[in-house]
């Protein structure tokens, strides 16, 4: 009686990547990461620009306070609290652009291997940013806002109409500083894409 043969060949298991690659393969890799790059980029111009038009918003005048009495005044983001924290947000936010694009400029020379764990840490630092560039915004649009209309119920009276330059530089900055927090924005919804498209990979 002839043998039978009852061995089976060995199947091996695909080793699970601990990079990720792209769904397209190195084009896809690099398509992210030069947006990545670009968002960074537009990250850092705006946020600077932002907070060199709230730093240089000093302005000084004479307001005369009786016939024939003028005294000099001065206008300046240091006085107010939320001028304060805004320069803060917006000079953390250049600083942290500048090195978490130094990251992605690696990743893009290094495009076959790019670490899932690194765009999960950088996707949860992108929101707690956005969050911090998002309230700074606010609040120093709510005091600005106050600078311009005044506040009637409060006796809070507009000082736009005294400090034109101030606030014209004030105005110019808050509004700059909404593309930073479009940036961080739009890097979150990458990173949210980007991990979809493994997990339909997998």
């Amino acid at each position: 009686m002839a043998a039978v043969n009852t061995s089976h060949s060995s199947v091996d298991m695909p080793t699970p990547e601990s990079e990720y690659k792209g769904s397209t393969g190195t084009g896809g890799v690099k398509n992210h990461v030069v947006v990545d790059v670009v968002l960074r980029v537009m990250l850092f111009g705006t946020s600077l620009v932002a907070m060199i038009l709230m730093v240089t918003s000093k302005q000084t005048k004479l307001v005369p306070v009786a016939p024939g009495m003028a005294i000099p005044m001065v206008a300046n983001f240091n006085q107010t609290p939320s001028f304060i924290y805004f320069v803060a947000a917006m000079s953390v936010a250049c600083l942290y652009s500048l090195i978490t694009g130094a990251l992605s400029v690696l990743a893009l020379l290094k495009l076959k291997r790019v670490s899932m764990k690194l765009m999960f840490h950088l996707a949860i630092l992108d929101t707690l940013f956005l969050g911090i560039l998002a309230s700074a915004t606010s609040a120093a649009g709510a005091v600005g806002y106050i600078g311009y209309k005044g506040n009637s119920h409060t006796r809070w009276n507009e000082v736009c109409n005294t400090f034109g330059s101030f606030c014209g530089h004030v105005a110019g900055s808050i509004s700059v500083s909404l593309l930073p927090s479009i940036a961080l924005l739009l890097l979150v919804w990458l990173s949210i894409f980007e991990f979809s498209k493994k997990i339909r990979l997998n």
